[in-house]
């Protein structure tokens, strides 16, 4: 290096908070890929009303996701769905509390992004029943799932897919399961961490051929208490298409606590 352009390194100013900001920054563009090499415990508190007349759930989805490198190239990345539930007038004249079942999902995902930074991962997704009485599919469910996605500048977009169909086979109480799941996402960064995110989790019931398709838009940002990173985001939604009696709109509060290498 030549000895003025060290001389012009040396006394260039620090800016305060700088390193802090494009690591938030850099931890919010990684939180909008499902695939990413990021350690991370989403704490997601969902609210839907109304079914039927006065239904209403209120929903805890704790929902680890971990990265583990297999190879020079490849990772497998771990993502856990386990929702804590409480409803009321949802099954008419009746209320539920407890633990529904939990969807694990096991995606392979190279290490570097393809032609044109196309990142994917592929693998299976099960439906292991969990779940306590009247929130639980009570069988053992599996499937392909996958993600596309790219990441542009501030822009993120793909899509994640699954299908489920029961395993369990005779002698189960309810074994007829076949439902897909689709979420188209995109989402927009700002300087600070910050990021607009909007999605449609629908899905399809094939056995009683029944769509819901909820719209999300949600607001988040990247921070840091102590020494530990955080993301704390809001949102809500509206329902675009939903089995008959289904919910009309909800609320999203998601803290999800950061652990990057």
């Amino acid at each position: 290096m030549k000895p003025f352009l060290i001389l012009v390194l040396a006394a260039a100013p620090v800016i305060p908070g700088t390193a802090a900001a494009q690591n938030a920054d850099e931890l919010a563009r990684k939180l909008s890929n499902p695939v990413a090499a990021l350690i991370s415990v989403p704490l997601q508190y969902n609210y839907d009303e109304t079914w039927g007349d006065e239904g209403y759930r209120h929903q805890l989805n704790v929902q680890p996701v971990a990265p583990f490198s297999i190879s020079e190239d490849w990772n497998v990345i771990s993502r856990t769905i386990l929702p804590l539930v409480y409803q009321d007038d949802v099954i008419p004249g009746t209320d539920q509390a407890g633990i529904g079942d939990i969807t694990q999902s096991f995606f392979f995902s190279p290490k570097e992004s393809g032609p044109g930074g196309l990142v994917w991962g592929v693998g299976p997704v099960l439906l292991l029943p969990t779940g306590t009485d009247d929130l639980s599919a009570d069988t053992w469910g599996a499937g392909p799932t996958v993600v596309l996605l790219k990441q542009d500048h501030q822009w993120t977009y793909g899509a994640l897919v699954n299908h489920i169909v029961d395993v369990a086979g005779v002698g189960s109480r309810r074994s007829d399961i076949s439902t897909s799941f689709v979420q188209p996402f995109l989402s927009r960064a700002f300087p600070g961490g910050r990021t607009l995110t909007f999605n449609l989790e629908s899905s399809y019931d094939w056995k009683a051929s029944q769509w819901s398709v909820p719209l999300n838009i949600g607001y988040s940002k990247v921070t840091k208490i102590g020494s530990q990173m955080i993301s704390f985001q809001g949102g809500v939604r509206g329902y675009m298409e939903t089995p008959r009696g289904g919910p009309d709109w909800g609320l999203r509060f998601t803290v999800t606590l950061l652990y990057p290498r």
